[in-house]
């Protein structure tokens, strides 16, 4: 399928259209916010490679036996579709909730939205002290000719 096939697919699903609307915090180099912008203009690589950085998580989920989850993207995702992957990944939004940083707090907030989202882990079954800051990275990546991750 191509790069135009595959956007106009997506934007006919409701629910992707209602994920590409959604705003992700923009920040500098140094991770600091300083806007915000829709889902698919940070992963479009055009405003990537003008330099377009968003923040970004990934969760590691681990059971009690030190087994990590892996999650298969779905086909339905912009970046990586079908890729072998962490447990879940994705962005905190630019919502009161979710851009706090002390304690990291947006984000992990963030990560039980997306937990829910993804996998139907609710909140309750993990709750925010339970999720550990471990470090940022920043990467860039193109997922293929039209989008990508700069993170």
């Amino acid at each position: 399928m191509s790069a135009d096939q595959f956007l106009y697919e997506l934007l006919n699903d409701p629910e992707q259209r209602r994920l590409m609307r959604e705003m992700c915090i923009i920040v500098d180099e140094n991770d600091r916010a300083i806007g915000a912008d829709t889902k698919k203009n940070c992963h479009l690589m055009a405003n990537i490679n003008k330099g377009l950085l968003h923040r970004a998580l990934s969760v590691f989920l681990f059971n009690s036996e030190g087994k990590l989850l892996l999650q298969q993207r779905a086909e339905e995702k912009i970046t990586f579709p079908g890729f072998w992957g962490n447990t879940c990944c994705g962005q905190p939004l630019a919502r009161e909730d979710e851009v706090e940083e002390e304690n990291q707090m947006g984000a992990r907030r963030a990560a039980q939205r997306i937990l829910d989202h993804e996998l139907g882990v609710k909140a309750e079954q993990i709750p925010l002290e339970k999720l550990h800051f471990l470090t940022k990275i920043q990467y860039l990546a193109a997922s293929d000719g039209v989008w990508g991750e700069h993170e």
